[in-house]
């Protein structure tokens, strides 16, 4: 495991630089333009080419993909290993330009679809047609994005699975550079600033698939899109890859309903839930997605070369490493949620307001953190054994329960006139990861895929008992030591940083500290 724990290590290191980066660019874009219409409709402009492009190319493509082009480089020759690239390129470049002109031309009816509060009108958006209008322009440039990432994933997945993942992984830092420029300075040369940061979305797609091209060239796998109906890799691919389009993407349609819904809730709620996402985003990335994308290589060349029990230990070392790390997360971001959204936002147009507002959801956001990564490291003991069947049927439950925990939860809220009800929507997100999660898991035992207490029937308790100590720790830090509400709010942002960084350092020490003194070492987290 200590490949895997040194790629991880990489990925995890390029997409910290990445993360961090991307958090000071909506620092950057709070501080430029307040929270409210205008930036309501880019978060929503963004946010669907974004999530077709997760959902696509690096959600479902990805995971039918991957395991595909493994098998072609375990068994095939390097001639068909080229076709089958040519093969893809070809075919998905075809895609991927369909989707982007019918996506451009259905703008506005997108925009009514995936934000119907800002047509139809709500108490909060009455009749507030200049904002439908806003998001379906901006829609219109942004949705060429969809095109440009999802090649740039289609060069990733090829690069990780010849396990070069240092130039996947810092990619996604150019597409922040971009937005932050566009903030800056070429925002206040637009009528319409907010088109500013549109503009910076299709720029960064570009320049993030530019970036990975000489590495595939030195490779020697630079493809040469070609078409051709019925090659034998791509039907594969796209029969892996259908069923696994809403298998892989429940996370992200579940946020697509929640803007839907939080389009018709209090003016500025989109934002809040931008800006609460944004921090489950950073773990999520750094630990669930980087362990999902060492392992799906690994077990895929497990499962073709028929080693059941390295596929299973593969698995419980990722689910070990993702409870190390998520359980943690989740404490450190309910109890510091207002400093560190009152350390990033609150310097620029935005008040005190956003903060309380923003810190409801990122509390009940932080609550599935261990579910959103669990599902990232169990999904790919599916997809690597091309099942996608299963994952599917779970995510349709999911997404179901998604949709009703919303409305059974929001609407009372909303009704009865409490402030807050976009907290509910993040939610509704938390419980569905959960079910998720849990399916996934009961499924991978039921099946004999997984056998997470093999060897050592009290392996797994003693470490939730550590683990839970570290906890404690980290909860009597936190609490001792932050400032109340009243300091962060007067605090100089040199202050607060210097507190912030603080806080998090003692509470990670002490963590780590505590887990060491209960004797918790790295063989723990090694196959039996």
């Amino acid at each position: 495991m200590s490949r895997l724990l040194r790629s991880g290590a990489i990925i995890s290191a390029m997409t910290m630089i990445s993360r961090v980066l991307g958090l000071a660019r909506d620092a950057i874009i709070f501080q430029y333009f307040p929270a409210g219409g205008a930036l309501d409709a880019f978060f929503v402009a963004f946010r669907i080419p974004n999530l077709l492009r997760r959902m696509v190319a690096e959600g479902a493509f990805s995971l039918a993909f991957v395991p595909v082009l493994s098998e072609y480089k375990e068994k095939r020759s390097p001639e068909d290993l080229q076709k089958l690239l040519n093969h893809v390129a070809g075919t998905l470049s075809l895609v991927l330009f369909g989707i982007t002109v019918l996506g451009m031309v259905l703008a506005p009816l997108l925009a009514s679809l995936f934000a119907p509060g800002f047509l139809l009108g709500s108490e909060a958006h009455s009749n507030n047609t200049s904002q439908h209008e806003l998001t379906a322009s901006l829609l219109l440039i942004t949705f060429p994005y969809i095109f440009f990432i999802s090649l740039s994933a289609f060069v990733s997945a090829i690069l990780n699975t010849f396990q070069k993942f240092a130039v996947p992984a810092f990619t996604p830092v150019l597409l922040n550079i971009v937005l932050i420029s566009s903030a800056i300075w070429v925002a206040p040369h637009f009528e319409e600033p907010v088109k500013a940061l549109a503009w910076g979305v299709i720029i960064g797609g570009i320049a993030q698939l530019v970036f990975q091209l000489p590495s595939l060239i030195k490779l020697g796998l630079l493809p040469k899109p070609n078409f051709k109906r019925g090659h034998e890799g791509v039907k594969r691919i796209m029969k892996l890859m259908i069923p696994a389009l809403l298998g892989s993407s429940v996370a992200q349609i579940n946020i697509l309903i929640n803007t839907a819904i939080a389009s018709m809730l209090a003016v500025g709620s989109i934002s809040w839930l931008y800006a609460s996402d944004r921090f489950v985003e950073l773990p999520l990335a750094i630990i669930g997605v980087a362990i999902g994308v060492v392992i799906l290589p690994k077990l895929s060349g497990d499962h073709v070369k028929a080693q059941s029990k390295a596929f299973s230990e593969t698995l419980n070392w990722a689910v070990k490493v993702g409870i190390l790390v998520a359980l943690p997360s989740m404490v450190g971001l309910i109890l510091l949620a207002k400093p560190i959204l009152a350390t990033v936002y609150k310097n620029g147009v935005n008040d005190w307001s956003l903060v309380e507002m923003a810190s409801m959801s990122l509390v009940t956001y932080s609550l599935g953190l261990p579910a959103f990564i669990l599902v990232k490291v169990l999904a790919p003991g599916f997809y690597s054994r091309q099942d996608t069947r299963t994952p599917v049927r779970i995510g349709i439950i999911a997404m179901v329960s998604n949709i009703f925990m919303s409305g059974i939860i929001v609407y009372p809220w909303y009704t009865m006139g409490y402030i807050g009800a976009h907290a509910g929507l993040a939610l509704s997100t938390t419980l569905a990861g959960y079910i998720n999660a849990g399916m996934l898991f009961y499924q991978l035992k039921k099946q004999k895929i997984y056998y997470p207490q093999e060897g050592n029937n009290l392996s797994w308790l003693k470490d939730l008992l550590r683990i839970l100590a570290g906890l404690i720790a980290m909860i009597v830090i936190i609490l001792y030591l932050n400032p109340d509400d009243s300091w962060w709010q007067v605090a100089s942002l040199g202050e607060k940083i210097m507190q912030l960084f603080t806080l998090v350092s003692l509470a990670i020490i002490s963590y780590f500290i505590v887990l060491y003194t209960f004797g918790l070492r790295k063989k723990d987290f090694s196959p039996e």
